[in-house]
């Protein structure tokens, strides 16, 4: 169970969710070939700051090398900016948890780097997306429970024929940046936990075109990577229970 939110609690999580949307609408924007993972860094700091936010990260509890996760093709989550470049083709995450007048808000996605994917790549970007968003739409209100979403996405993954991140898994997000509770991307509807409006989660999705055995953490003690070398993909947003269904806080308005 979450402890209940204030208003002004939840409307700080509307108003950081919208910055960071804004920073990821902007990222997207900028992303070339030839630009490297400390440069992206760089810039996202400066525009949390430019926000009055703080970088969630690089805090002392969190300790994390960056402000913002960047993980390559079969990188699946919690990849160190480093000065590789990203070459035309790549498949690249992008995930971020921002505080704003001590609230957290999380989200992710991932972007093939100077063109558009198409073939097999195109099918796992566009599906990891569309079961992110099944997923919330599977929230109906009070009486929704956890399984209901993991049951939406596992199905979209499962039609699509992609394999399954099954070792990471959504969260509770809003006082803490994880807290209860967990919202694995499978599962069987009706079954977790009971969800209650003004619950906030972390709904994120994370699938390979390869298997669902992952290794990690690597030598840079964070990056968990796809066990075969397939390519990942990896949606995220943060999304308000409401008395009738949800809100995407993390998504411009």
């Amino acid at each position: 169970m979450q402890p209940p939110k204030t208003p002004s609690e939840i409307q700080a999580m509307r108003d950081g969710g919208q910055i960071l949307a804004t920073i990821f609408a902007d990222l997207k924007k900028r992303l070339v070939p030839g630009m490297t993972g400390k440069d992206v860094d760089a810039w996202v700091e400066g525009e949390i700051k430019k926000y009055g936010a703080e970088a969630t990260y690089k805090t002392s509890e969190v300790g994390f090398p960056g402000v913002i996760c960047i993980s390559v093709n079969e990188a699946i989550v919690h990849g160190v900016p480093t000065d590789v470049p990203f070459e035309r083709g790549d498949i690249v995450g992008f995930d971020m948890v921002i505080t704003y007048k001590g609230m957290k808000t999380d989200s992710a996605f991932s972007v093939m780097i100077g063109e558009q994917p198409s073939g097999a790549l195109k099918h796992l970007l566009t599906n990891t997306e569309r079961s992110l968003y099944a997923g919330i739409d599977a929230i109906s209100g009070e009486g929704t429970y956890t399984g209901d979403i993991s049951a939406a996405v596992e199905s979209v993954l499962n039609g699509a024929k992609l394999g399954i991140i099954r070792e990471l898994v959504g969260h509770g997000v809003g006082h803490q940046m994880h807290m209860a509770p967990e919202v694995p991307n499978y599962g069987q509807a009706g079954k977790g936990v009971l969800l209650k409006p003004g619950d906030t989660i972390a709904i994120e999705p994370m699938a390979t075109l390869g298997g669902e055995r992952i290794t990690g953490p690597l030598e840079d003690e964070w990056t968990f990577a796809t066990k075969d070398g397939s390519m990942s993909a990896h949606f995220e947003h943060t999304v308000l229970v409401t008395e009738s269904g949800a809100e995407i806080l993390t998504k411009l308005a």
